[in-house]
């Protein structure tokens, strides 16, 4: 069987170079690709910040945050991914450009590489098909903060392999993740849960049964929850909700699952969540506040 000794992680966003410390931080060397030079540096200054953080309060010894630090490189080619033998992908959540991504990397990463996809949502067979390898190909979902959540869907698709299965898995166990195995089903496990409880508390608020704060207070409140929802949906991504929650209607038709009108106007006006600034709440400041622009725009 195949080792896993260096890890190529594409996209230096939030997910990607979270990915990229817990991996380092595993003990495995680490590329970290972004085609954009400036996103990959931002990335690479994220890293650094976080671990220094966890240094500050204790939770990360000095030398091995600098160990970590040593084992990430940024590179901005496909070329420097090409002795990887797991390439994780972790870009925008659009089925396009990730079937596009596939196809370049084949021809730059050595065959006996595993491919995974970090998708929330879209179908993994899909982009095993345009990678070149689909024997090797499954899916690996991170959740957001990688850095945090201790959960990651390991995803077969009807074409991957046991052997490719076998890998993702002892990976995420090595870097200290909890794996749980999962068909490729739009939405996965949790998301095929969490996303249409998400787009109803959008609709819910849309539809006025309550304040942005009297939901999630309500939430947290009455149901035990540690973030109410429309709170978890601006930590999600709106984009993000908007994308899973349209990949979920076209494969199961299901009226509850259409991304509301009003998450729609959010993403046409890059109201992305915690992420842009704005989302449900305004995060700019010291403490998120309920966005004063959402009762005009849920009237437009």
């Amino acid at each position: 069987m195949t080792q896993i000794g260096r890890v190529g992680v594409v996209g230096a966003g939030l997910m990607g170079h979270g990915i990229a410390q817990v991996s380092a931080q595993g003990g495995y060397d680490v590329v970290l690709l972004d085609a954009d030079a400036a996103a990959l540096e931002k990335g690479l200054a994220s890293v650094e910040k976080l671990l220094a953080r966890a240094v500050e309060k204790g939770k990360l010894d000095a030398q091995d945050a600098a160990a970590t630090r040593a084992r990430i490189m940024g590179t901005t080619e496909h070329a420097g991914l090409a002795d990887c033998d797991l390439v994780i992908e972790a870009i925008v959540e659009r089925i396009e450009p990730k079937v596009a991504l596939w196809g370049q990397l084949d021809a730059a990463v050595k065959p006996e590489a595993i491919f995974a996809t970090n998708t929330s949502s879209l179908s993994v067979v899909e982009q095993a098909a345009a990678s070149g390898r689909p024997d090797r190909f499954i899916g690996l979902h991170f959740f957001n903060p990688a850095q945090v959540m201790q959960l990651v869907e390991v995803i077969r698709a009807i074409t991957s392999s046991e052997e490719a299965v076998a890998l993702g898995t002892q990976y995420v166990e090595r870097i200290g993740k909890t794996p749980v195995q999962t068909k490729d089903r739009a939405g996965f496990i949790v998301n095929r849960l969490l996303i249409p409880f998400l787009v109803d508390a959008v609709r819910g608020y849309e539809e006025g049964i309550g304040s942005i704060a009297d939901i999630d207070a309500a939430l947290r409140l009455g149901a035990g929850h540690p973030m109410g929802p429309l709170t978890l949906a601006d930590f999600v991504g709106l984009d993000t909700l908007f994308g899973a929650a349209e990949g979920m209607f076209a494969e199961f038709r299901d009226p509850r699952l259409a991304p509301p009108s009003l998450l729609h106007k959010m993403r046409s006006a890059g109201w992305y969540g915690k992420k842009s600034g704005l989302g449900f709440y305004d995060w700019t400041g010291e403490k998120p506040v309920p966005n004063p622009g959402i009762d005009a725009l849920r009237r437009v």
